[in-house]
């Protein structure tokens, strides 16, 4: 273990002083994020916005209830509402005529209804022009129309319990005064899957991955090539070790520049993915499963220049099958061997982390990873190892 610690700190040191490799690890995923920034910045947005809406009133009611229905529509922070007052009568031709989003007509016997325990109702009238905001607005309407609903039931039980009615009236008022009325606030559903600006810089930072570890093969190759790695040989070290330290380089190096393509990415695309544990852990695994490509390539290659070409080829096709540049829709079979993809796992593992999800959550996209990287560890076993026939 001591002689792998000293390969890899020399072979780390040997990278750090390699100009290429810093271009290459850090200045050119800044340069790829602030390049797909110019290029996809204006993308469309990750949800729909609500825009500003009217809503036409006719108030009838002469206590103080109806107007605290339309005070929590205009109160509303994740929806901008203006309230126009009209006659009552004039409420449904004025909403569908003026184009407004909805149109309320509430009662003369409003609050004197909720405040004796007796239903009320409301007569709402939708736009001409179906929208979201009118759908908001109507459930926000019926939410806090149940809430004031709760302070009636409460009047009833007074007036069970041998109340008289305006004592039953006076704790009904006070209940619906007390009532926390429901907010509205933005948020996003956590659908496990990345909007697309997200979805760009998840699937770049996994194509990129695979082409930064490539260092450590390449590293070794080209010590094959000059002679240098006969001479790492032939100290007293074990032979695996020399493989393993440039794995352990390039899996360095890979970790690395997927934290600088993330976070420049976070910052130039505005882009969030959830708990900085959850995407250590997966940039970590994905790491490892780029990183364990490198042991067949080693071994299937004789040269540094096809080493370049094999990791570009794999690179291409593990980043466009596990969807860097567009998502692929598929079913049975197809879409079993694409969930296999690390790239494709790296990318729903981000969605996941990004909706909320905790360790717990991405444990399987992380098993795809680590199985991958198993799997290409212990095939690279059994493949010839063509550079050593040279």
């Amino acid at each position: 273990m001591n002689a792998l610690t000293a390969l890899v700190a020399n072979d780390l040191k040997q990278r750090l002083r390699d100009k290429s490799v810093l271009i290459f690890g850090l200045l050119v995923p800044l340069a790829l994020m602030t390049v797909l920034n110019l290029a996809f910045g204006g993308l469309g947005d990750d949800g729909p916005a609500l825009k500003p809406v009217t809503v036409i009133a006719g108030v009838e009611d002469e206590g103080p209830l109806g107007d605290v229905v339309l005070e929590s529509l205009v109160s509303s922070p994740a929806l901008e509402v203006s309230v126009q007052r009209v006659a009552p009568g004039d409420v449904a031709r004025t909403t569908l005529d003026g184009g407004s989003s909805l149109g309320i007509v509430i009662p003369k016997d409003f609050t004197e209804s909720l405040t004796t325990g007796r239903a009320a109702t409301l007569q709402l009238t939708r736009g001409s022009t179906p929208s979201l905001e009118t759908d908001v607005l109507i459930s926000v309407v019926k939410e806090v129309v149940n809430e004031l609903h709760a302070a009636s039931l409460t009047a009833s039980a007074g007036r069970i319990a041998g109340l008289s009615p305006a004592a039953a009236s006076d704790i009904a008022r006070s209940t619906a005064a007390a009532l926390p009325l429901m907010a509205l606030k933005e948020a996003t559903a956590p659908t496990e899957q990345l909007p697309l600006r997200a979805s760009l810089v998840a699937g770049q930072t996994g194509l990129f991955l695979l082409f930064t570890v490539g260092f450590g093969v390449v590293g070794l190759l080209v010590e094959k090539e000059q002679g240098t790695f006969a001479r790492i040989r032939s100290v007293a070290v074990p032979p695996w070790t020399i493989t393993a330290s440039k794995a352990v380089v390039g899996f360095l190096l890979g970790a690395a520049a997927s934290t600088v393509l993330l976070t420049s990415g976070m910052v130039f695309f505005g882009v969030a993915f959830g708990s900085p544990v959850v995407v250590g852990l997966l940039v970590m695994s994905a790491a490892a499963a780029a990183t364990s490509l490198t042991f067949i390539v080693v071994r299937l290659v004789r040269s540094a220049e096809q080493a370049n070409v094999a990791q570009s080829i794999i690179a291409m096709v593990l980043g466009i099958a596990g969807g860097a540049f567009f998502p692929l829709q598929s079913t049975g079979f197809l879409a079993t061997v694409l969930e296999l993809n690390p790239v494709g796992a790296f990318i729903r593992g981000l969605g996941i982390s990004a909706g909320g999800g905790g360790i717990g959550d991405v444990l399987g996209p992380l098993g795809v990873m680590w199985i991958f990287a198993a799997a290409c560890t212990l095939l690279s076993r059994f493949i010839p190892d063509r550079s050593a026939a040279q």
